[in-house]
Formats: C-alpha cells, structure tokens, sequence
C-alpha cells in the first residue's frame, strides 16, 4: 500500500486521509431539494455508544488496588501529586495521595454523580449533568466552590482565563471569562459530549452524531466536522497537537490533525475500546478494553499506533487516568472493585 510521511503523528495510510475526506463530505450532506441537511449526520442508530458491559474478571488485576465504590471518572494532578476520583455512590470526589496511597483519602461531598473531570493548574473541573452544575474543587485541599450552568454540562475545561463547557442537551459550547457567560456557540452539533483543546484548537466531541467538530472560538462559530467512526465515546489530545479519540462500536482508536481538522490514523483495536488518557512525556495513549478488562498502552509516535504495554484490570474498567511523573496508570471500575495503580 502507498505511504506517504506527515507530521509528528508519522507514517499515513492514503486510504485513511480518503476515509477523513468522506467524513467531511458526508457532514455537509443536502436534501433532496438541494438545500442543505444535516440528515446524513445521524448515524444508522441514534443513540450515544456506551461502554460494553465487562464479564467477571478471568485474570488478577495488575498491580494494587484500593477498595472504592462505582468509578464515574478519573484524574491526575501531577503538581500537587494528586489522584481524583469520582465516586457514583455516595456522588463525591476522592482525594488520593499518590506519594502515601495507603493513608486515608479525603472524600469532597458533591450535589450529583460526575461524568467527567478535568485537572489544570492545580484544579481539577467536575461536571455534574444531572444537577447542571459544574463543581470546582482546589487540589490537595479540597475546597470546593459550585458553578452553575444552563443545561447539562457534559465537560469543562480550562483554557487560559477562560472556561468552555460542553453543554449536552442545548448543544452548544458555552465560554465563560471570570465566571461571566461571554457567549454560546452552536450549529451542527447534536450533543456536545466533551472539549478538548491542543495547540490553538479548541474540538467538540459529538457521541450522538459519533464525529468531532472544530470550533473557532474567537468568531464563536463551529466549523468543519468529520465522522469518528460508528459509535465515538471518549477523546483526549496528545502530544503532537492532535485528538485522538475512541471508537467504541467499530473498535477503533483514531486519530485526527486539528489544523485542518483531518482523520491521520484509524486503528483497529477489539476488546470493547473505551476509556483513554494520555501521557506526554512518554508519548502513550492508554485505553480500556471493557469486554475483556484490560488496559493497554500505545506508543503513538509512528505511522500507526504500537502496542508497548497490556494488562488485567478490575471489572468494568471504564475510567482511566495517568501520572506523568512516574508512569502509572490509574484504572477504575464503574462496578465498585476499586481503584488501581499499576506501575509499567
């Protein structure tokens, strides 16, 4: 097959750029008048993929692992040497010592269960759908300080003096300065299920309509979107100024440039892909495989994703986060078995 070289991202297959590029066609579909329809977005079933229920687990968890109800959610503060936890039942966020993981961790009671958490600068964002909220939470001490916000916000994250929220249900990015509502931005999302910023780039991840949209939010506009194979549930950017991003129903991890937004990579990877998190200093993209419980870790410097690391997880691991430190992994399970460190 005919290669051609890019970017950091390495070695690309022609027929993956040709498979981005229909993307792009198929997400500036018409209708058969031709005026422009959004029909052919929605993917043959229109509901979200969700992570595969896993079977009980047929291997020893590697590594440790701490007891913890339902795992909703996963993250690391390396600055302050913190592992954040968000448990389901009771809904609060767990404060673990990485350095003294044995002593007893500080539980910050919250008003809902957490869908996704978000660390910078020695603070990590919590959003809480169900309550529209997004709670902020200073790390290692815990205080805690509610953000309300219009809808159901799926994602907050900070990017500079600026917070953008992904706000499911009304579809659209809402951008706050100084915790003032500056503007939202919508059009051609049907759920705005995360945001992830890399290199100037600011995309949205779209579950419903399993594709990735750029959003200029300068102009406050969205602009070009491209499919993320048939069932997209999670993202997260790496170090070359790319979203790499889960494909849960094709078993997938795929790859997309931000500037122009353009599919690089698609690799297959089966086992139930679902959970991802990055490390940049060791240029691994670790992911769950939930049918199987396993974690695995891809060096992603090459033409295509290359597996270094693979091992047994507790059941149902759909959370999973990263100390770029040390290298360990953290890996959570949504049925209560816990909360594992593994060291590669």
């Amino acid at each position: 097959m005919t290669l051609r070289r890019e970017s950091p991202g390495g070695l690309v297959r022609l027929q993956l750029v040709g498979i981005g590029l229909a993307g792009a066609l198929v997400l500036t579909g018409c209708s058969d008048d031709g005026k422009p329809s959004d029909d052919l977005q929605i993917v043959k079933d229109p509901v979200a993929a969700t992570a595969p229920v896993s079977p009980a687990t047929a291997a020893k968890p590697a590594g440790r692992v701490l007891p913890a109800a339902g795992v909703t959610a996963m993250a690391m503060d390396a600055s302050t040497r913190t592992l954040v936890v968000a448990l389901a039942e009771p809904p609060a966020l767990r404060l673990v010592d990485l350095d003294t993981p044995d002593a007893a961790p500080r539980d910050v009671p919250l008003a809902g269960p957490v869908e996704r958490l978000t660390v910078s600068g020695g603070q990590v964002v919590a959003s809480i759908p169900s309550k529209s909220q997004l709670a902020r939470v200073a790390l290692p001490a815990g205080t805690l300080a509610p953000f309300e916000v219009a809808g159901q916000p799926a994602a907050g994250r900070e990017a500079g003096n600026q917070l953008l929220v992904a706000v499911r249900d009304r579809k659209a990015l809402d951008v706050f300065d100084g915790g003032k509502l500056t503007r939202s931005i919508s059009g051609k999302i049907y759920s705005a299920d995360d945001v992830i910023t890399t290199g100037g780039s600011t995309v949205v991840l779209d579950r419903l309509r399993t594709a990735v949209f750029a959003v200029d939010v300068a102009a406050g506009t969205v602009s070009e979107g491209l499919r993320a194979g048939d069932g997209a549930t999670n993202a997260t950017a790496d170090g070359f100024g790319r979203v790499l991003v889960t494909d849960t129903r094709d078993g997938a991890l795929i790859a997309f440039s931000t500037n122009p937004l353009l599919m690089r990579q698609r690799y297959p990877v089966p086992g139930g892909i679902y959970g991802i998190t990055y490390d940049t200093k060791r240029n691994l993209a670790w992911v769950t495989l939930t049918e199987r419980n396993e974690v695995v870790g891809f060096d992603v410097r090459g033409g295509e994703p290359t597996e270094k690391y693979r091992f047994a997880t507790v059941r149902q691991p759909n959370s999973v986060t990263v100390d770029e430190q040390t290298g360990q992994v953290a890996v959570g399970s949504a049925t209560g078995e816990g909360i594992q460190v593994i060291a590669p």
